[in-house]
């Protein structure tokens, strides 16, 4: 990072992270424990939903979603391939078949609702979806055909903590939401995620697999006479620690005000980035809310530019190489025209909060310079 004088990401951290967790450490208890409890119930409410569990990452939380949802082996699940390989993962873990769907358009980067019918099977159980940026998919479309051949919706949700469809929060329209603490999202933790659900049965059952199948955890047992419990299911060790949690609730409290100023950067983006010929910048029509979790652009010849603007002290990404060409997914190959273009020309341009107008200038003027 120090190498960069405009890093792609900076911690939304102060000294109220490092007071919760020397707080948490003089409590005594540091594994999964009352801030893990303190943080489901904030968080549940946060999004609308009922239940939130609190993992050790997305990737644990995508799994219980298809353990949930009761995808089993030969299964067929529609996904995206632009996304992280995580959700796709996910659909491995329980033996199903990812079915690739390609972008809606170039200005829309989120999978398309007519790709996704195109695509359906007697064979097809569930539909992952992720609300790519932070920006929503087409919830109406997709939801309507999940009721009219009776598929499960999972929603990777990991970019959009209170990201919005028609003023309903994402995460609430499938069976089951997935979010990510990585240490480069809205809500940093450096690892933990979110399992969210209206269900109590799917919250119950994901509960205990988070934890071994075990009836009761360290926690509860701690605050009991009895140190018995049963195992009911094949489980796996998800927890979240309460260091943390600690971190993810002063995360939390800060969040709303991290998003306003994100949607601030994101229009002074616009603003000196429109006028570039050889660049187009996705969702810019977006009139809905999003978290703005990254800023993308598509730009021609994007790899020299890329290597030009690091010569200049910027950092950039690409979210993200598309999972249908990784090696492992070959077999699974699908050909998703406006998929390959998109990945073809996907940059990542820095978003963090604090990102300083001057700096947005900056980063457009050499731009424009690049592309000349």
């Amino acid at each position: 990072m120090a190498r960069f004088k405009i890093p792609l990401f900076k911690l939304n951290f102060d000294k109220k992270e490092e007071i919760a967790i020397i707080k948490t450490i003089r409590s005594r208890w540091i594994s999964s424990g009352p801030k893990v409890g303190e943080l489901e119930k904030k968080f549940a409410k946060l999004i609308g939903t009922k239940y939130s569990l609190a993992t050790s990452n997305c990737t644990a939380s995508l799994h219980l979603a298809m353990l949930t949802a009761g995808i089993k082996e030969g299964d067929e699940v529609l996904c995206p391939s632009l996304t992280f390989v995580a959700t796709v993962n996910a659909i491995r873990y329980v033996g199903a078949i990812p079915v690739f769907c390609d972008v809606t358009s170039e200005d829309d980067l989120t999978i398309s609702p007519e790709d996704i019918e195109r695509k359906i099977t007697k064979k097809t159980k569930a539909i992952i979806i992720m609300h790519y940026a932070g920006f929503s998919c087409e919830m109406s479309k997709i939801m309507k055909i999940s009721r009219k051949y009776k598929l499960k919706v999972i929603e990777d949700a990991c970019h959009a903590p209170l990201s919005e469809y028609k003023g309903k929060k994402l995460g609430t329209f499938g069976v089951a939401s997935c979010y990510s603490f990585f240490s480069n999202k809205n809500i940093s933790t450096g690892e933990g995620g979110m399992y969210s659900t209206n269900s109590s049965k799917n919250y119950t059952l994901a509960k205990l697999l988070r934890s071994h199948g075990m009836t009761t955890a360290s926690f509860e047992r701690s605050n009991k006479s009895s140190i018995m419990y049963e195992v009911l299911e094949t489980g796996y060790n998800y927890r979240m620690d309460d260091i943390r949690a600690s971190i993810a609730l002063v995360q939390i409290a800060k969040l709303r005000k991290d998003i306003l100023q994100r949607e601030k950067i994101r229009k002074l983006y616009i603003k000196y980035l429109k006028d570039i010929k050889g660049i187009s910048i996705p969702f810019s029509n977006f009139k809905g809310k999003s978290s703005n979790y990254i800023f993308p652009i598509l730009a021609d010849n994007r790899d020299e530019i890329r290597n030009l603007l690091v010569k200049k002290g910027i950092q950039t990404s690409i979210h993200y190489q598309p999972v249908h060409r990784f090696k492992i997914y070959r077999k699974y190959y699908r050909k998703l025209l406006l998929t390959d273009i998109v990945t073809g020309k996907l940059l990542t341009l820095p978003m963090y909060s604090s990102l300083k107008e001057e700096e947005i200038k900056f980063i457009a003027k050499c731009l424009s310079q690049i592309v000349k």
